[in-house]
């Protein structure tokens, strides 16, 4: 199962190839509600739902700056923090369990999802490949963060693996560009389902297939999430 992900990659809407991972996911897993919580997403025009509104799914994006470029759903102007996440889900209605989450805010990503209490099937979150596979770390928690478009930025992809366990997710994949990893929450797989081995899904970073990074931060020092 999912072993097609790196094959199945497209762009319609996305940045990368996540239209076609959300997809073949979606064809495994299948759907309920057929519901999204995206943000960090732009204008709503690239981003990770933008495919999936065509095919009849509903759902939120927030986004800072609030400027949406999608007739069909308008972009809720929010800054996202740890402390606000979960009042935004319900001040928009969003249900206890919904199909897909994507996060994208370039920052407090990793401790924004340590606090969403609403249940996706299908989480897709940015990780910040720059740090080796075999490090736990994060950037410094700041609620009023915004990317300087250096390295400092998100969390390593093991910081994040060991956070969705924790929440009870599995990491399935990593697109090729080293930008988005993909979890599933472990209810929603086959009991029979064994994941990659860890080293085999991160991926380098590779930004628009270029090979182009961000140049090193050097006034900030992330830090492990784990520890006291």
């Amino acid at each position: 199962m999912f072993s097609d992900l790196q094959a199945s990659e497209k762009r319609v809407y996305s940045q990368n190839g996540e239209d076609g991972v959300i997809e073949a996911l979606f064809a495994e897993l299948g759907t309920t509600n057929k519901y999204y919580v995206e943000f960090g997403s732009g204008g709503g025009d690239e981003c990770n739902t933008a495919w999936l509104r065509e095919q009849g799914w509903t759902g939120l994006l927030m986004d800072g700056m609030g400027d949406s470029h999608q007739r069909r759903n308008d972009v809720r102007q929010e800054f996202i923090t740890a402390e606000n996440i979960n009042d935004l889900f319900r001040k928009y209605g969003v249900p206890g369990q919904y199909d897909l989450l994507s996060i994208d805010i370039d920052g407090n990503d990793f401790w924004v999802w340590r606090q969403i209490e609403a249940r996706a099937r299908v989480v897709v979150i940015e990780y910040n490949a720059f740090i080796p596979p075999n490090e736990r770390r994060t950037v410094v928690y700041d609620p009023h963060l915004v990317f300087q478009r250096t390295d400092y930025f998100g969390a390593s992809l093991l910081a994040l693996k060991e956070l969705g366990q924790h929440k009870g997710y599995t990491l399935v994949y990593c697109e090729r560009t080293g930008v988005n990893a993909f979890f599933v929450a472990n209810e929603a797989l086959p009991a029979d389902f064994e994941p990659l081995a860890f080293e085999e899904i991160y991926r380098i970073p590779n930004y628009a297939g270029q090979g182009w990074r961000f140049p090193r931060e050097t006034s900030r020092t992330m830090v492990d999430p784990f520890l006291p």
